[in-house]
């Protein structure tokens, strides 16, 4: 199961105790108490993984090892090792307990989320002139402990947008080796797949209805994975009564959630398209041309449609690279 947002507790190690000991040499009776080691912290780090948060499915509290207390005869205790929890790349750590957010953009990117205690001094360090026998030593601070929720926004430069069943998975196992599930029944796709098209990734995104943004159907918990996707192709099935009307539900559910949506860069594709006549379909087409849409027909049975639909991809791949070099496009 897809899991791409979640609540867990961490917390840091505490620190070691101070220990209290003196020299058990012979004539030598100075302090020896070492120090407590340091606490084990909690750092998040950026995977490639995206399903990796279903590891945390169903254990929710994860806490790091304590520093060992100090010894005598000058041995401090040992640090603890951190706890690191691998997330996917694109995932937003909200602290709920401190209300502060953080997010791991880049595989391999290290975030601490909770510190680990210090450990505390042994009497060695209580020393002095005065007190040459000194009994004082100090307990290890305590780790920090919140609660953390960690939101998946998915980072795709392409998002496959539209109603339930209008051939969006299809389109994505035909440009791609992914294997989405298909099916001509509404929410066939429960979660986001995503496909890669050379250096392009490309994400399916569960069908949306209208009343999306307002938590109906299963839209609302995916309408935050179109924020992080560079180009939208909004997919409008050609076997619709009124594809503008279809096109018209999805911009406003877009709209509602996060107007910047709007802003995105659009391609608007007609599907199914040899499950209509030709003359039904450039009726659909001049439709939306009429109304300021451009769209694409295509059908995952013909050929040179989807020649049509992977020029455009390989468009958006040469602008990716010129964008990485500084070149204007």
């Amino acid at each position: 199961m897809f899991i791409d947002d979640l609540t867990i507790k961490v917390g840091a190690g505490n620190g070691g105790k101070g220990a209290v000991a003196f020299n058990k040499n012979l004539n030598q009776y100075g302090p020896t108490g070492g120090s407590g080691g340091m606490g084990g912290s909690v750092f998040v780090e950026g995977s490639s993984n995206m399903g990796i948060l279903s590891k945390y499915r169903y254990k929710k509290d994860f806490f790091a090892d304590d520093g060992k207390d100090g010894r005598g005869q000058f041995c401090d205790g040992s640090d603890a090792k951190d706890l690191v929890l691998l997330i996917p790349v694109g995932t937003v750590v909200h602290n709920i307990t401190m209300g502060t957010n953080q997010e791991v953009i880049l595989i391999g990117q290290r975030i601490l989320v909770a510190s680990g205690g210090s450990g505390g001094k042994g009497n060695f360090h209580f020393r002095s002139s005065i007190n040459t026998r000194p009994k004082q030593f100090k307990y290890g601070e305590t780790g920090e402990k919140f609660i953390i929720q960690l939101e998946l926004k998915l980072m795709a430069d392409v998002g496959i947008i539209g109603l339930p069943n209008v051939g969006k998975s299809s389109l994505l196992n035909e440009l791609t080796s992914a294997k989405s599930r298909v099916g001509n029944f509404p929410f066939t796709t429960l979660e986001p797949n995503l496909g890669v098209y050379f250096e392009m990734i490309l994400a399916d995104i569960p069908g949306l209805i209208e009343g999306a943004s307002g938590g109906k159907g299963l839209g609302i918990k995916f309408l935050r994975h179109i924020e992080r996707t560079g180009v939208l192709f909004h997919i409008i099935s050609a076997e619709s009564p009124n594809s503008y009307v279809d096109y018209k539900v999805i911009r406003r559910e877009l709209g509602i959630y996060n107007p910047a949506l709007l802003k995105k860069k659009e391609h608007v594709f007609l599907s199914k398209s040899d499950m209509v006549s030709s003359a039904d379909l450039k009726k659909k087409i001049l439709l939306l041309k009429n109304k300021g849409i451009r769209a694409l027909a295509f059908s995952i049975h013909d050929f040179n449609s989807i020649e049509k639909i992977k020029k455009i991809l390989n468009t958006l791949i040469k602008k990716k690279y010129q964008k990485k070099a500084g070149k204007p496009r």
